[in-house]
């Protein structure tokens, strides 16, 4: 199937969990983003801050982009102008460099909290302590330029089903726990970003509201191409 059907697809299976699809773009070209685009996708994953950066100003204004990837606080700044959420939101330090940022262009920027479910040390994310501490903290609750939405998890790439469903469920734990509090104005638990193209249909099944899809899509990768 081309593009346009595989969105038609997952479109389709989304329609019944009321989950977003956010459609990974990551190394693939302009052209291919714009097939998706006429074929009604309007939000956009990339990884990496540059490649994003590059693509966006060729693209129609009205995608909505997500930054999935690892974010050094020093390229905060090349996103801050426009992107429309930050799904890897991983120390208060770079809560903190977002925040400034939003000031800085006038915005609120949207985030999630990456915590850590995999085993797998080369994932990034938040335990449960340093996740306790953000959400707690009198720093965080007087960023008035950030909007925590949710969480984001990434689960093990094995082919153990009952290993990702549990990592899943332990993640949809810590997002129902949160959300049964009183937080501050400025931390929401509406998103749970948890999914690819592996593993997303154990995700839904597990309560994902936005399921990152970008190899079921688009194909395989194109390294090194915009």
């Amino acid at each position: 199937m081309g593009i346009k059907d595989n969105i038609a697809k997952f479109k389709g299976e989304l329609d019944l969990s009321g989950a977003k699809l956010i459609a990974v773009s990551k190394t693939h070209p302009v052209d291919k983003i714009r097939e998706a685009y006429a074929a009604g996708q309007r939000i956009f994953g990339e990884n990496k801050v540059q490649e994003l950066t590059e693509k966006a100003p060729q693209l129609p204004a009205e995608i909505e982009w997500h930054l999935i990837g690892h974010l050094q606080r020093n390229k905060v700044k090349y996103i801050a102008p426009f992107v429309s959420l930050i799904h890897s939101v991983d120390s208060q330090k770079l809560l903190y460099e977002i925040n400034q940022q939003g000031k800085k262009n006038g915005r609120v920027l949207r985030c999630l909290l990456q915590v850590f479910i995999a085993k797998e040390e080369t994932k990034f994310g938040l335990d449960q302590d340093e996740l306790t501490q953000i959400i707690q903290s009198s720093e965080t609750a007087a960023m008035d330029n950030i909007l925590i939405e949710g969480l984001m998890g990434m689960a093990t790439l094995t082919e153990n089903q009952d290993q990702v469903r549990e990592e899943f469920r332990s993640l949809k734990k810590i997002f129902d726990g949160l959300k049964g509090q009183t937080l501050p104005n400025n931390i929401r638990m509406n998103e749970l970003s948890m999914g690819m193209s592996s593993d997303y249909k154990i995700a839904l099944g597990e309560g994902s509201t936005m399921v990152r899809i970008g190899t079921a899509i688009f194909g395989t990768r194109e390294i090194n191409k915009l």
